[in-house]
């Protein structure tokens, strides 16, 4: 797992920092709760466990300690999002990114993946690439704010609906990231 990913800068709301600390299977319920809520068709506890199994390079977001206050989202203990990354020779695959609902429009998403790009620099991965719904707008503006551009699409990549099949697409989105020579 890549050590470089100790925290970015924030501006939000009296924090300085976000703590990205590696995901454990002690995490997984708080992960879940999150999760469940988030997405029409979740990862299930033994999807993210195969993760963790596979070395795939998996952590929490938490606010630092020094700007913690018990008992409130700037608590040490509440989970404010989470990622999954996928590390091959030369690039990066973002496999799962969710902040919680009581958190999204106060910019950690897009910190997280100024960190996630940081990583990739420091790691020698010249490209990220993930997939999205086309559906999820607000992820679709955050990744094109960033500078992501399509690259491909995936037909009938994500389960809309168990019961009928019902199935989306997903637009395979990458971007560049510079390396220093």
């Amino acid at each position: 797992m890549a050590d470089n990913f100790n925290s970015v800068e924030s501006g939000t709301e009296g924090v300085s920092e976000l703590s990205f600390l590696p995901m454990t299977t002690v995490d997984l319920d708080s992960v879940l709760e999150i999760e469940s809520v988030s997405h029409i068709h979740p990862w299930t506890k033994g999807n993210f466990s195969d993760s963790l199994a596979a070395g795939h390079w998996a952590y929490c977001v938490r606010p630092q300690l020094e700007d913690s206050i018990k008992g409130s989202y700037l608590d040490p203990e509440v989970l404010w999002a989470y990622c999954i990354l996928f590390p091959a020779v030369d690039e990066l695959h973002l496999l799962n990114i969710t902040v919680s609902p009581k958190l999204r429009r106060l910019g950690i998403g897009a910190k997280m993946m100024y960190a996630i790009e940081g990583v990739a620099a420091q790691q020698k991965m010249s490209r990220i690439i993930l997939e999205v719904r086309p559906s999820n707008v607000g992820a679709l503006l955050l990744y094109q704010s960033l500078g992501y551009e399509q690259i491909g699409l995936r037909k009938n990549y994500y389960p809309v609906d168990i019961a009928s099949g019902l199935r989306e697409d997903a637009w395979v989105l990458a971007k560049s990231i510079k390396l220093e020579a």
